[in-house]
């Protein structure tokens, strides 16, 4: 499985140690405040882990650990999944809310676009939030997707934001 680096950032798979820290990140309810399925026990998060890992072997892509390379902390998750049941490629990501407003969100995400667009050979990537989360529509907007409509996935009324290949590289080259 690939591995991403940034300037700041490792992403990589993840491995079962990380469960103890996915379960302080995921049990964390407000960073969890806009995630439609809620907060999460270890045991919940335990038993998802081989089709998180599998992911991967599938579809060529899935969510990668956030690692800070500074201090070697797992921050959380970003990656790339098939959005609630479509043929569509969603970017997601979560972080612990002790690193919020760092840029390591948008950071993450621009490295998750360009293996998207050029490893795995995607034309269009999508990703959503809840209308309230103001700061995920943010970081949207900064690796440079557009809003395009209300909708509704995972249960939830989300706003849709998409970018494509081409409109990727000539933003990021």
């Amino acid at each position: 499985m690939q591995e991403l680096e940034t300037k700041r950032l490792w992403l990589r798979p993840f491995k079962y140690e990380d469960l103890d820290r996915l379960a302080e990140i995921f049990g964390d309810a407000e960073t969890m405040q806009f995630i439609s399925s809620g907060t999460r026990t270890r045991s919940q998060l335990e038993a998802g882990f081989p089709a998180k890992l599998d992911r991967f072997e599938r579809w060529g892509f899935g969510m990668w650990a956030v690692i800070e390379k500074a201090s070697q902390t797992m921050l959380g998750r970003c990656g790339l999944i098939y959005l609630d049941g479509t043929p569509e490629v969603e970017l997601g990501y979560t972080l612990h809310k002790d690193y919020w407003n760092r840029g390591f969100a948008t950071e993450a995400s621009i490295a998750c676009l360009r293996f998207g667009f050029e490893q795995v050979g995607l034309d269009r990537i999508v990703a959503i939030a809840q209308p309230a989360n103001l700061a995920s529509q943010r970081v949207m907007q900064k690796v440079g997707m557009k809003f395009e409509k209300n909708a509704h996935y995972y249960k939830t009324d989300v706003v849709y934001y998409a970018i494509s290949k081409n409109e990727f590289h000539a933003l990021h080259g």
